[in-house]
């Protein structure tokens, strides 16, 4: 704590220098700037590096990790977060995470990461009222200093913020005109031509069933009486017009058992099951493995497409719990969405944005897979009334799936010794990860499922590297879009295999 306060008195002319040398870079957030290692190489990019400050580049907001040791904070790095999130506080208020034994703060104003608010276990020594006075007096020459022009930056940016919403809005509502919020006619079936034959497996909120109906074999899924938010939510994104494509999975329509108030969803049946247990029982070629990840990314694309075809409106959906569990390989060969009982309607009604989900944010954080969410996410970081922040979180768990996909392929490994399928973070945080584990993984030390290192000689290696990371990107931003993944996997098809 002593080595951070001083850090303040001796940081506090350098600032007020490049404050009043620099008046355009009043416009960015400035952080004091600390790397122990050079392990978090993605906080360099943050922003410009002069000596000890930071001047941030993608957020207004300043970041600090500290290791408790002996009962003391030591500093392991501060610096400008590495993209737009959260962080409402003005101060560095410690976040006590993993038994006591690291802390992290995240603050929005200028070196506020310098000094972090914490409170040990055993009271620290008082500061001595020199070292104090001294503090107390370089504060008030920087504030006296600073205080008149940030005001006036604060309220020009405000303004141009407030225009540059404006704008946005307006430009949203010229590309996509407002809809009416309808979904497709009543999908309801009479439950008498239904006939329930074996279970094929048991979800969160349903029991999946092979029966008959009208001849031909489906797939049943039954919602008990108090999951019926979750069969609303189910039901209406297959209800949307436009939504039918090889890559979702056919919708027939719904009914309700009278005996014991449960819901119904009727669905096409994929012979071989969930992506996960035909990578657990099957190998591929690399053909294969391009048509199941190519087939993937057109379904997820489609999903989030917004159409305007024919007067009727399909809005972008986010589906918000991708896994290879959610995802079912057809008798061709092709993967199939289905599971959106998380999943969000991104509609614009009457102009304004409406995100439509019976499901709320701490529900799919509960029943969601964890192991899939993305860093953001995990972190609960992310701005979960955006759209792009929606649907860049399935991008990340598309990764995932891909990186699945692909270590299951022959043409992939020497001599077509392929290793068993495991699901993300399985093999480094094991079968059972929590959510604490993953949060020091996947967002503290910004961490992927590994990549074999001879893919680098192979003809593919670099482009399928470079796709999978160009996926599962720290930074949300910088993911790609669906449509950019199919396009990448449909030019890979030129590749020559191994």
């Amino acid at each position: 704590m002593m080595i951070l306060q001083q850090w303040w008195v001796i940081l506090a002319a350098e600032f007020l220098m490049t404050r009043v040398s620099s008046e355009f870079s009043l416009q960015k957030r400035r952080c004091v700037f600390h790397m122990n290692t050079q392990q978090n190489n993605k906080y360099m990019t943050a922003g410009r590096v002069s000596g000890s400050l930071q001047v941030c580049e993608n957020t207004h907001c300043c970041v600090g990790y500290f290791l408790v040791i002996s009962g003391q904070p030591v500093v392991d790095l501060l610096a400008c977060d590495v993209a737009e999130k959260s962080c409402p506080d003005a101060t560095c208020k410690s976040q006590t995470r993993f038994d006591s034994s690291f802390i992290k703060c995240v603050c929005n104003t200028d070196l506020c990461n310098s000094n972090v608010t914490w409170t040990p276990d055993s009271e620290q020594p008082p500061l001595t009222q020199s070292y104090v006075d001294e503090l107390m007096k370089v504060a008030v020459i920087l504030i006296g200093t600073v205080l008149i022009l940030y005001l006036l930056i604060a309220a020009a940016k405000w303004r141009n913020l407030k225009d540059k919403k404006e704008n946005l809005q307006a430009l949203d509502c010229s590309i996509s005109p407002p809809c009416s919020c309808q979904t497709s006619k009543n999908s309801e079936i009479d439950i008498a031509d239904i006939e329930l034959q074996q279970i094929l497996g048991r979800g969160y909120f349903a029991t999946v069933w092979q029966g008959k109906y009208q001849g031909t074999t489906v797939a049943v899924k039954v919602f008990p009486a108090g999951w019926r938010h979750h069969f609303t939510a189910e039901r209406e994104v297959y209800e949307l017009p436009l939504i039918k494509h090889a890559g979702i999975l056919s919708f027939l329509g719904t009914g309700t058992k009278p005996d014991d108030s449960s819901w119904l969803i009727v669905l096409q049946i994929a012979e071989y099951g969930s992506l996960h247990s035909f990578l657990s029982n099957h190998t591929t070629n690399w053909m294969l493995s391009l048509k199941l990840c190519q087939s993937l990314s057109q379904g997820l694309s489609y999903l989030h497409s917004d159409l305007h075809r024919y007067d009727v409106h399909k809005p972008s959906v986010a589906h918000r719990d991708l896994s290879s569990s959610n995802v079912l390989v057809k008798a061709d060969g092709t993967c199939a969405l289905c599971d959106f009982g998380c999943s969000t309607i991104l509609r614009s009604c009457s102009g304004h944005p409406s995100w439509q989900s019976h499901t709320t944010n701490k529900d799919c954080r509960q029943f969601a897979t964890l192991r899939y969410m993305a860093p953001e996410i995990l972190e609960g970081s992310v701005n979960l009334g955006s759209r792009w922040c929606l649907m860049q979180g399935d991008i990340y768990a598309l990764g995932l799936l891909l990186w699945e996909i692909l270590m299951r392929c022959s043409d992939l490994f020497d001599d077509g010794v392929v290793p068993l399928h495991l699901l993300p973070y399985e093999s480094e945080l094991g079968d059972s990860v929590t959510l604490k584990s993953l949060v020091m993984y996947v967002f503290d030390m910004d961490k992927r499922p590994s990549v074999p290192k001879h893919w680098e000689r192979l003809p593919q290696g670099s482009e399928l590297q470079e796709l999978l990371s160009d996926c599962w990107d720290f930074d949300p931003d910088a993911r790609l879009t669906a449509q950019c993944v199919v396009d990448r996997l449909v030019s890979l098809r030129s590749c020559v295999s191994p």
